[in-house]
């Protein structure tokens, strides 16, 4: 990959850890709306959440985020630990 596309994609995240279960996850506020996750590790084995739903039948690559890790994304920008690029 060029380095101007590894900048691109990576550019402006920033590490978030669960405030639940720990799991680390790195994030970008591009606006209040749209939030970019990028998973460290493997979801279904770091996330309790994403681990149930996995046992029960479903594929990771087509879960929404789970609910504690969005709620501690939330908690980080009003901490101030994370910026919203157009904010």
């Amino acid at each position: 990959m060029k380095p101007e596309a590894v900048e691109f994609l990576t550019a402006g995240l920033r590490p978030v850890d669960c405030r639940t279960c720990g799991t680390r996850v790195l994030v970008k506020k591009n606006s209040l709306q749209h939030t970019s996750v990028q998973w460290t590790s493997d979801a279904s084995r770091s996330c309790p959440v994403f681990a149930e739903r996995v046992a029960a039948g479903a594929r990771t690559a087509l879960l929404d985020s789970c609910a504690r890790l969005s709620e501690s994304i939330a908690a980080a920008v009003e901490d101030g630990l994370l910026e919203v690029a157009d904010g």
